[in-house]
């Protein structure tokens, strides 16, 4: 049996899918459905159980599931303007401590979602180099809000029981991930979706102005197609347990919300961008810019050629507005 906590959420739900299509069904979903909504992102797929996230680490404990031979744990709490620290470590670090726990003494694959949000912020003003900014090293590593706290307190407890485990262990550290599945996140949901749906709603785009050293609309981020972050995670499972990590997962390639704007106006043939104030809540906790560093885990063999900006957001909007 397959786990895949978060399983009804926006990557896990695709992750499932391409399982589905590799011949896998005996998947065990763990996820909340309080917000029903998320269950339409497993219309289309075909699992074997269903535990709710409250009641997986009792039934786990209690050898429930002892016939687990993988573990793909993308379940959390992703909103990145929640500062609830408590809420944020029970959902986001004490649920993932007993599940790498239990992995650890089952040698049990283990792949988790970390987050790109465990760097801090840059700009052209502060750092010479950008792009070493986003290196998988601790002296990287300093969030701007809770979530991506949380984040990086379960990858220093990863790094830190890194001899005693056998099992393969390997963090992701997605991007700005965009795709199907992702509606219930709303505001939380990508720039692409949201941009979408402002052109339909209204005709008209709205980009942040200038801020943190960028121009109008020149914010710039690592964007990325969901079906490459599948991709990714899949090969991740699949390494050896010498091989664990923590690593990237990105394009390698920061664009600007302009050009990103600017391709949702050309798709839909209509429209206009307009650039609204940078909110004063967020300029302590905004990454004005991110482009993920891949060079470690092109180190040891990972090759696939991402979508690039252009093709995924096509694809997208196509799907869409189907």
């Amino acid at each position: 049996m397959i786990l895949v906590t978060g399983g009804a959420g926006f990557i896990g739900s695709n992750l499932i899918r391409e399982l589905n299509h590799r011949g896998e069904r005996n998947i065990l979903v763990v996820d909340d459905l309080t917000e029903g909504q998320k269950s339409k992102n497993l219309i289309d797929c075909v699992i074997s159980d269903f535990e709710d996230k409250e009641e997986f680490i009792s039934q786990l404990q209690n050898g429930r599931y002892d016939h687990i031979k993988t573990v793909f744990h993308l379940g959390a709490c992703s909103d990145t303007t929640e500062w609830d620290g408590k809420y944020m470590m029970r959902d986001n670090f004490r649920f993932s401590r007993e599940l790498y726990q239990h992995c650890g003494t089952r040698n049990i694959p283990f792949v988790y979602a970390s987050s790109a949000a465990v760097y801090g912020a840059s700009s052209p003003d502060t750092c010479s180099n950008l792009t070493e900014v986003f290196d998988e090293t601790e002296a990287n590593e300093r969030p701007l809000n809770m979530y991506g706290y949380s984040k990086l307190v379960f990858d220093q407890y990863v790094r830190a029981n890194a001899r005693d485990r056998k099992n393969l262990v390997v963090g992701l550290r997605y991007f700005n991930i965009f795709g199907p599945g992702e509606a219930h996140k709303k505001s939380m949901a990508s720039v692409v979706y949201n941009f979408n749906k402002q052109i339909n709603s209204t005709g008209i785009i709205e980009v942040f102005r200038a801020s943190h050293g960028y121009p109008d609309g020149g914010h710039q981020r690592d964007f990325v197609h969901v079906s490459d972050a599948v991709n990714m995670t899949l090969w991740a499972s699949e390494l050896a347990p010498s091989a664990s990590s923590i690593f990237n997962c990105g394009s390698g390639v920061a664009r600007t919300f302009n050009e990103l704007a600017g391709q949702v106006v050309d798709f839909h043939g209509k429209g206009k961008i307009e650039y609204i104030d940078f909110p004063k809540g967020l300029l302590d906790s905004y990454q004005p810019y991110t482009k993920a560093s891949m060079g470690r885990s092109k180190n040891i063999g990972y090759s696939h050629k991402f979508k690039g900006l252009e093709l995924g957001v096509k694809e997208y909007l196509t799907w869409l507005n189907s």
